[in-house]
């Protein structure tokens, strides 16, 4: 008889289980209220994830736009430089001269230093 007993204790306590996790009972009571804490991590931990998600896309499209901004300034660099070159030739530069009407000659001689000793 106390084997019965003792059959019968194990399936009670086994339907009252059964009856608490289909009910939910185990769910909220034991599961969340014992490891509140531990949930209440994983959603900080969580949000800092997707932040930082954020963050690191937001660093991404401004290195783009940036990059392609460098490449718009590097082509007008080079164009500028280009025609400061053509127009810093000697004749060009007579040309110029000639076209407004300066009054500025060309020399004829090499230029020299003068020294003074003292």
């Amino acid at each position: 008889m106390t084997t019965e007993t003792g059959n019968n204790a194990g399936k009670k306590a086994s339907g009252s289980f059964i009856k608490e996790l289909l009910s939910g009972i185990i769910v909220s009571d034991v599961i969340i209220l014992r490891n509140i804490w531990y949930i209440i991590m994983l959603a900080v931990l969580l949000a800092i994830y997707i932040g930082n998600r954020f963050h690191a896309e937001r660093i991404t499209r401004e290195t783009g736009r940036l990059s392609r901004e460098v490449s718009d300034l590097r082509a007008e660099a080079l164009s500028i430089s280009a025609s400061l070159m053509s127009v810093s030739r000697q004749s060009e530069v007579f040309r110029m001269v000639r076209e407004k009407g300066l009054g500025l000659e060309e020399l004829k001689s090499p230029a020299y230093r003068i020294v003074i000793n003292k």
